[in-house]
């Protein structure tokens, strides 16, 4: 299996300005394709920061990919250092020359000579395109190893990466490249260590796959990777984890690979005909504008109401002012007059209600920051459920939108879609 380092330039990546996406998305891409990766390196704009990620990545791996650097000013270096390195010197290309004198020429702007420096590269690399920028990336081979520099604008270099470097590594490893296929099983209610302990015997066994969990905004997403002989072994292989993971998660499991919880309720409302209606509290419209994320939701989502006051959850969805009295507007009872209130209100079939404290004030020892009820509405019954979430008030909110959906979705389940 070939051997791949990342390296990732740029000094706003280190002062966290900027997030890292490229290395996720390559890391990703690169094991899709069965090159595995065995390092990666964050570094700024500085010569021996860049000089030293690179001498890491040549001793190290077979192939090193770089991301950012190659702009026209002073401190883009990754270029000039990696070809240094390698032992090669770049040359002016006449037919990059020409490209970049067009493409200021067509924007009517005139080019600075130093983006010269982007028309530059050694005679036995081969120039990636790069039709979003004047940056374009490089594919080099020498000394048996691989290197290859990309853009660092995520737009650029995702595309640059699928349209040029993808197709090139297929076609020079086609014979070494070690296949995989993986999946992604996604589940919503159990932490991360409850899964873990569940499918304890998979994970100590897992059959030819590789797996690992990832915590993702309160949910568990199960990469299962499977490696075999040829096509048919890696899909019987992926088949078989996938169907002992679904045995023993089966309820909690509510899609896989690109799936989300709003599409896959959006599906199943969309299938049977039905419609939604939502009331929140403290969620204050995350929860429909998760719902309507999703495109085409108006054929299924009637829209909702954020009654955040005593005075709005009485005037819109019919609380009672007892109830609110007694129990206070964040409790089991609060929540289920939401919900049948706003299923009364919009005619839907199914009305969703949310009511809590997200925090950081506002809890008591009797009702902590947290604490949070969801209510579901339908024709003939309401069920409430109490949740208590631990952490910034923007993780309580959605993890409260998404506990909604979720008990909306495992309603359906249990009513056959």
């Amino acid at each position: 299996m070939q051997k791949v380092f990342i390296i990732s330039t740029g000094t706003e990546l280190l002062l966290g300005t900027t997030l890292d996406s490229n290395s996720v998305y390559l890391a990703r891409q690169l094991e899709d394709i069965g090159i595995k990766v065995v390092g990666k390196a964050t570094v700024g704009d500085r010569r021996a920061q860049i000089e030293k990620a690179f001498h890491s990545g040549l001793e190290s791996a077979d192939i090193v990919i770089s991301t950012g650097g190659l702009g026209p000013t002073f401190d883009d270096l990754t270029k000039t250092v990696a070809c240094e390195l390698m032992g090669c010197i770049p040359v002016l290309r006449p037919e990059e020359e020409k490209r970049l004198r067009d493409y200021f020429a067509q924007r009517k702007r005139p080019m600075p000579e130093i983006n010269l420096k982007q028309a530059m590269f050694p005679p036995e690399a081969e120039v990636l395109p790069n039709p979003q920028g004047t940056a374009p990336g490089m594919y080099l081979r020498h000394n048996n190893k691989l290197l290859i520099l990309l853009p660092g604008p995520p737009r650029e270099m995702t595309k640059m990466y699928l349209e040029q470097v993808k197709p090139r590594l297929e076609r020079d490893y086609a014979a070494e490249l070690q296949k995989v296929i993986c999946r992604t099983i996604k589940v919503l209610g159990p932490g991360e260590s409850q899964v873990e302990e569940i499918l304890a015997s998979l994970m100590d066994n897992p059959r030819g796959c590789s797996m690992a969990l990832l915590a993702k905004e309160g949910e568990i997403h199960i990469k299962i990777t499977a490696e075999g002989v040829d096509e048919a072994d890696r899909h019987k292989i992926l088949d078989e984890m996938s169907q002992a993971i679904h045995a023993k998660l089966n309820k909690h499991i509510f899609g896989y690979d690109d799936d989300t919880l709003p599409q896959k309720i959006g599906k199943m409302l969309a299938a049977s005909a039905r419609k939604l209606a939502v009331a929140e509290s403290c969620t204050a419209g995350m929860l429909g504008s998760m719902i309507t994320e999703v495109a085409g939701s108006s054929e299924y989502f009637w829209g909702g109401v954020i009654t955040y006051s005593n005075e709005c959850k009485m005037k819109i969805l019919g609380v009672r002012a007892s109830t609110l009295e007694q129990y206070g507007a964040v409790s089991r009872q609060t929540a289920e007059e939401m919900a049948r209130g706003t299923l009364q209100l919009s005619g839907a079939d199914y009305a969703l209600a949310i009511t809590g404290i997200a925090g950081p004030g506002g809890g008591t020892a009797e009702k902590p920051v947290g604490l949070v009820y969801i209510a579901l509405a339908y024709e003939n019954g309401c069920s409430v459920k109490e949740l208590k979430f631990i952490g910034s008030r923007e993780t309580i909110r959605k993890l409260s939108a998404k506990s909604a959906l979720d008990l909306l979705r495992r309603h359906l389940d249990q009513q056959g879609g």
